[in-house]
């Protein structure tokens, strides 16, 4: 049998060579088994390949298509590719972010402190740090136990450790019909299945939970209540509440994904007040302060910590001291407010910069998110639209990446706003616009 990662090799070079470009539909899996003499299966890993080098994607019903090529697929091109422009990664950077938290770091080379830092940690971490997420994460009618609040890495591992707490391998996971491709990734990496819940403009609704947990039973349910990534839906106070009694009806747990929440100061209180016995609430300092040195946290009920310990341990999902000691200073020396308040600022200029370039056009946002979703004028796909701002230099993600389940994704992408400097994000909208406003077979090979 022909090693699969060949076959990829051949077509990745195909890709890189340019006898496959950008939006070029490959043939049926069966199809391109015939052609190469190989297994239907062996074809199916070749595709799996290329789609985890970035080189190809797929959306189920219409078949597979060239995203982009690789810098690292085969021989250089002759002509350099353009900067690329990230508007698929969302990691916000403030003027003089930088500043604050190396002020906040000079605390560490206390030798006494230092020391503290370098111990090992555990999923526990302090009581000063436990202290500082809960004072962090308190708002107007919900006010976490600093006892139930537990740490990890960063935030993926938060709600890895949850998922791993509450649903075995080859139990069902409900999740919002779109949602966090992390969370798609980790299911697949722990045997979840996902089941994707029906949502409307309020989110997801609570007779959808229930009907999927009568026709199979779920383990747990994973959504994102405030600013959801990526339709930036935020549940107003009614919907939490009929969520929170759906839990409790049905005995399920929640996994409540706040990352996002700080931008939205407005918002009602999280689903873990509604309903604290069945959410498991989980958030980090990756957006809130940066990606490189973060904290990953969960509020977690009493009658679960020990289980969620259990699997944060098993995983190695916990932090380190340095990192707990690091974020204990900055939440409780005024570094992390300040640079949450210059992120809403930011995001909210930033929205400002989406809606001026984009408009007319049919985006779904909310002007304190880092993100939209745009649904693409006709007759655009989300795969070759991706692929032609591939060719301009400009990554964005499709809607298929975010939608669960057999169903047909829409023509829609998602558009980070936080990575890129205000100026180029600007530019970088206008061309996607100007490219929106032609039809598909009007774009010429660049």
């Amino acid at each position: 049998m022909r090693d699969y990662r060949r076959v990829a090799d051949a077509v990745a070079a195909d890709i890189t060579a340019g006898r496959l470009r950008p939006g070029d539909r490959l043939p049926t899996q069966r199809a391109f088994a015939r052609r190469h003499g190989i297994a239907d299966s062996t074809a199916g890993r070749v595709y799996g390949e290329l789609t985890r080098r970035g080189l190809v994607v797929g959306e189920v019903g219409r078949g597979t298509f060239v995203r982009a090529a690789s810098p690292a697929a085969g021989p250089a091109l002759a002509e350099p590719a353009p900067a690329r422009i990230d508007l698929e990664l969302n990691y916000p950077v403030v003027e003089g972010q930088s500043a604050l938290l190396g002020a906040g770091l000079a605390r560490l080379a206390r030798p006494d402190v230092l020391a503290a830092a370098l111990r090992p940690a555990g999923a526990t971490g302090t009581p000063a740090a436990r202290a500082a997420v809960a004072a962090t994460l308190a708002r107007a009618g919900w006010s976490p136990d600093p006892a139930a609040v537990l740490f990890a890495g960063n935030g993926r591992q938060a709600i890895a450790g949850a998922l791993a707490a509450l649903v075995p391998a080859g139990a069902r996971l409900g999740v919002e019909a779109f949602t966090y491709p992390v969370v798609k990734a980790l299911a697949a990496r722990l045997g979840i299945a996902l089941v994707p819940l029906a949502c409307d403009a309020h989110g997801l609704r609570a007779d959808a939970l229930l009907a999927a947990h009568r026709d199979a039973p779920l383990s747990a349910v994973y959504l994102q209540p405030t600013l959801h990534n990526p339709l930036g839906t935020t549940m107003p106070d009614g919907r939490r509440a009929e969520l929170a009694a759906a839990l409790r009806e049905s005995g399920l747990t929640a996994v409540e994904d706040a990352i996002w929440s700080f931008l939205h100061e407005d918002a009602p209180p999280p689903l873990a007040a509604y309903a604290p016995g069945h959410v498991i609430l989980a958030d980090s300092l990756s957006k809130r302060l940066a990606p490189g040195l973060t904290l990953g946290f969960a509020v977690a009920p009493p009658h679960l910590a020990d289980r969620l310990t259990a699997a944060l341990r098993s995983g190695a999902w916990t932090t380190t001291g340095f990192a707990l000691e690091a974020a204990t200073g900055w939440l409780t020396d005024g570094t992390a407010p300040a640079v949450a308040a210059a992120k809403r600022a930011d995001a909210a200029e930033r929205q400002h910069v989406a809606a001026e370039a984009l408009g007319g056009f049919a985006l779904h946002t909310d002007p304190r998110a880092y993100f939209c979703w745009w649904d693409l004028p006709e007759p655009w796909r989300a795969d070759t639209f991706v692929a032609a701002a591939a060719r301009r230099g400009i990554a964005v993600t499709p809607a298929a990446s975010f939608a669960v389940g057999p169903h047909r994704a829409p023509n829609a992408v998602r558009v980070g706003l936080a990575s890129p400097p205000p100026a180029i994000l600007r530019r970088a909208l206008t061309t996607l616009a100007g490219l929106a406003r032609t039809a598909p077979d009007d774009v010429a090979p660049e």
